[in-house]
């Protein structure tokens, strides 16, 4: 994954973030 070609928006980066996040969060429920 090292495609530096596309300029990522923020947005975009912060869902991504969000989405690891609360697949993370519903994985490993404590």
């Amino acid at each position: 994954m090292r495609k530096k070609r596309r300029r990522h928006s923020p947005e975009q980066i912060i869902k991504k973030l969000r989405d690891a996040d609360t697949m993370l969060a519903s994985h490993d429920v404590r």
